[in-house]
C-alpha cells in the first residue's frame, strides 16, 4: 500500500514538503527499491544530514551513492562512496562502498588517447579495496578491472611511442623518445598483451636511430639494433613481425660490414 501511495506526482510533491523524516526515509527506500533513483536521490540528500548519527544516516548515504551509480553519474557516485567509507570506516556497507568507489571511477575512465588521471584514480581505489578486503567475493571482479585499467595505461604509452616513431626526425630526433617510452612501458607492465608490439617498435626505432646517426655513433647503434633483433626473435619466434625484423637485421649487418644501406 505504501508503494502504491508513492506512484503519483502529487504524492511525491507532498512528500518533499513533509517534515515527517521517518516517512521520507521509508519513501526513499521504496523509491530506491523500485529503481526510481532520481526521486530517491532528492530525499536521501536531505536525510543524510537530518538523520546524522543514526544507523539510518549510514544506510541513506550508501543508498545515495548507489542512486548516483545507477544513474551513471559515476564521479558523484565515487565521491559519495568515498565519503561513506571515510565517515564509516567499519560500517555495514564499507566493503561495498570501497568496491563501488573503484568501479564507478573505472566506468568513467576515458579512452587511451586522452588524459589518464581518472584511470590512475580508479586503480588506486580498487587497490585499496583489495588491500582492505583481500578475501572479498568481489576480489576477482576488482582484479579484472585493475588489469583492464593497466591495459589502458599501456595502450596510452604505446600510442605515445608510436607517435614519436611516426614523427621521425620532425623537429628533432624522435626515435630515441620512442625507444625510451616503449622501454619504460615494458618495465612497468612486463606482462602486457602489447609486449610484442612495443618490442618491434623498439627494434624499428633503434634501427632508424642508427641509420640517421652521425658517423661516429653508427657502429655502436647498429650493434644495439642487432642485439635488439636477437632479443626480439628469441622472445617472439613466431611473431607476425618476424619478416620485418629480419630485414632490419640484414640491413644492420650490412652497415656493420661496410656495405651501403638504403632506407626503405
Amino acid at each position: 500500500m505504501f508503494s502504491v501511495l508513492l506512484t503519483s506526482c502529487g504524492e511525491y510533491n507532498k512528500l518533499l514538503k513533509s517534515t515527517d523524516y521517518e516517512y521520507k526515509y521509508e519513501a526513499a527506500k521504496t523509491y530506491f527499491a523500485k529503481g526510481q533513483y532520481s526521486r530517491a536521490t532528492v530525499l536521501l540528500n536531505e536525510l543524510i544530514t537530518i538523520l546524522k548519527g543514526t544507523d539510518k544516516a549510514e544506510e541513506s548515504l550508501y543508498m545515495l551513492g548507489m542512486c548516483y551509480f545507477n544513474q551513471r553519474d559515476y564521479q558523484t557516485a565515487a565521491q559519495t562512496f568515498i565519503q561513506y567509507y571515510q565517515v564509516y570506516p567499519h560500517g555495514t556497507y564499507t566493503e561495498l562502498a570501497r568496491f563501488h568507489a573503484g568501479k564507478a571511477l573505472y566506468l568513467d575512465t576515458p579512452e587511451p588517447r586522452l588524459d589518464q588521471s581518472g584511470t590512475y584514480s580508479a586503480i588506486q581505489q580498487l587497490q585499496m579495496f583489495l588491500e582492505y578486503f583481500p578475501e572479498s567475493k568481489l576480489k576477482p571482479e576488482a582484479e579484472e578491472m585493475t588489469f583492464k585499467l593497466q591495459d589502458k595505461l599501456v595502450m596510452k604509452e604505446y600510442l605515445s611511442a608510436r607517435l614519436y616513431y611516426n614523427l621521425g626526425n620532425y623537429l628533432g630526433n624522435n626515435y630515441q623518445s620512442c625507444v625510451i617510452t616503449a622501454q619504460n612501458a615494458l618495465k612497468e607492465y612486463p606482462y602486457t598483451d602489447l609486449r610484442e608490439e612495443l618490442s618491434i617498435l623498439i627494434l624499428k626505432a633503434k634501427y632508424e636511430l642508427a641509420f640517421y646517426s652521425v658517423e661516429e655513433k653508427k657502429g655502436e647503434r647498429y650493434r644495439e639494433t642487432v642485439d635488439e633483433y636477437y632479443a626480439f626473435k628469441n622472445e617472439f619466434p613466431e611473431s607476425k613481425h618476424l619478416k620485418e625484423a629480419e630485414q632490419i637485421f640484414k640491413k644492420s649487418e650490412a652497415a656493420l660490414s661496410g656495405r651501403p644501406v638504403e632506407e626503405d
